[in-house]
């Protein structure tokens, strides 16, 4: 089956065989995708490795047979967007989430849209941990991991903003005492609302968050953690 001007974006790759490259796209209508981009690394390559970068929105070209497509065409369809710094290192950590928790052949079209809009929130000015916890709230429920963010998981008492949680991986939100891996209401209800909470809150998120995805990963770790934690700014 040949697919014709796809919207893309290349999440990662690495070297296949002599000359291939095997990349790993996320594609508006096919979900993530295995792509052997053939000869890119050979002397007188067809594609530019340059227009393989992730990153880089993308119309490609590819024929799907079995688990592996195989890459025609690729077309840069905007300006080139080069991350740095804190947005890059956010950048590397959502493409990772995506490739460690989606399937393939899924399709998304709501995850796809909401890594265009990641990318473009990344490098905004203080931005990026707020970024992040949006993404990672998206992604969940685009999985149909979603978050109940508006009412207790044992009574079904509506959210209170004063009041402390802790939320339970397959269940949620259950009253707590305030301790560590907790939670108040008002951070919650913040993230449920997308209004951006306080840096205290944000904080608080991000380890739940990181609960919540390393339930999904079987207890497993992503790479970009141990580096997203050497940083000052709450991610």
């Amino acid at each position: 089956m040949l697919i014709e001007q796809q919207p893309a974006y290349v999440l990662h790759g690495r070297a296949y065989r002599e000359t291939s490259l095997l990349l790993e796209c996320l594609t508006r209508d096919y979900g993530r995708v295995g792509v052997v981009a053939r000869g890119v690394r050979g002397q007188r390559p067809k594609l530019s490795r340059s227009q393989l970068e992730p990153f880089q929105a993308l119309h490609v070209d590819f024929s799907l047979r079995g688990e592996l497509a195989t890459l025609r065409a690729a077309e840069p369809c905007d300006a080139p967007r080069r991350l740095r710094g804190d947005a890059l290192l956010g950048g590397l950590y959502i493409n990772e989430l995506v490739v460690r928790l989606s399937a393939r052949h899924d399709a998304q079209p709501g995850l796809f849209e909401a890594y265009r809009r990641t990318l473009e929130r990344l490098p905004q000015p203080g931005q990026l941990a707020w970024a992040l916890r949006r993404f990672e709230r998206d992604l969940l429920a685009e999985l149909g991991y979603g978050l109940q963010l508006r009412y207790e998981a044992e009574s079904g008492e509506p959210i209170q903003a004063q009041a402390i949680y802790r939320y339970l991986p397959e269940q949620g939100a259950v009253p707590a005492a305030h301790g560590p891996g907790t939670v108040r209401g008002q951070a919650l209800l913040a993230l449920e609302a997308d209004q951006c909470p306080s840096i205290e809150d944000l904080r608080d998120l991000r380890k739940l968050m990181r609960v919540q995805i390393g339930h999904h990963l079987g207890g497993g770790q992503l790479n970009a953690w141990s580096v997203l934690r050497a940083t000052r700014t709450p991610r």
